[in-house]
């Protein structure tokens, strides 16, 4: 009897929020007859990913498997679910189908895939997983207010904003532009350095992209006193910063030897 051929793993990007920003790539995948699996902060919760998937018109398989990942920092509790959600992973692998991996943004950015491959090859270094390239939150965010994040030789830093406001102005100093990701905790200190910087006309706020509860702010203090949402983030261009120089052309030819 020939044994079934271990399937991969395959992460799904499906981009922020918008339906219309999820690849070809990836919306072939969702076509094919691969296993769905899509994250979940806890059993019985919506998932941000599958709500994304439902939005564009396709019906959710009656196999597809929410794998739970908690809220937590904790990593001795996060490996727990890590290692539950790999061998439910490969069960699937094993009986010779692909798993397809719903993730929000893109999966090569802040998400929970790298963490969940990585303990897969763990378990059996053999099974081959894969990424799907998809549009990023911030990305999305510059669209839709229209501006660029970068331009000519600017610089650009993506940061989680929970490495707290002193880092945040150092970064000010050494990049043109700074993406702050999960500004909720520190919303406060963060409008308190963009006003004493003189960059709140530089600056602007959006969370849940793409999605019908998208809400963009470019007059930044109007976030006083509330609550982001935790898929938010704030640009910070800032253009009083000194640049130094820039090395420009080709490098100097090396003279072949005739020896």
């Amino acid at each position: 009897m020939k044994e079934n051929k271990t399937g991969k793993l395959i992460a799904a990007s499906l981009g922020p929020g918008d339906p219309g920003l999820i690849t070809r790539d990836a919306w072939a995948l969702l076509k094919s007859d691969s296993c769905w699996l899509y994250p979940v902060k806890k059993t019985g919760a919506d998932s941000y990913a599958l709500n994304i998937v439902k939005r564009a018109g396709l019906n959710v398989p009656d196999d597809a498997l929410a794998l739970a990942f908690p809220m937590t920092h904790d990593i001795s509790i996060l490996s727990k679910y890590w290692v539950e959600a790999a061998h439910t992973v490969l069960e699937i692998l094993h009986s010779g189908r692909d798993a397809v991996f719903l993730v929000e943004g893109d999966a090569s950015t802040y998400s929970t895939f790298g963490h969940l491959a990585r303990t897969v090859n763990a378990i059996d270094e053999s099974v081959e997983t894969k990424v799907i390239a998809g549009v990023t939150s911030f990305s999305a965010a510059a669209s839709c207010v229209n501006k660029p994040l970068t331009e000519a030789d600017d610089t650009m830093a993506i940061i989680p904003a929970g490495y707290g406001v002193k880092v945040v102005e150092k970064l000010l100093a050494d990049f043109d532009t700074l993406v702050l990701m999960k500004v909720k905790p520190i919303i406060e200190d963060l409008l308190d350095l963009i006003e004493a910087k003189n960059l709140l006309a530089h600056s602007y706020f959006i969370e849940r992209a793409g999605t019908p509860e998208e809400r963009i702010v470019s007059d930044v203090l109007q976030l006083r006193d509330t609550r982001p949402h935790y898929l938010s983030l704030l640009v910070i261009h800032n253009p009083h910063r000194e640049h130094g120089e820039i090395i420009r052309g080709c490098g100097k030819k090396k003279k072949l030897s005739n020896e």
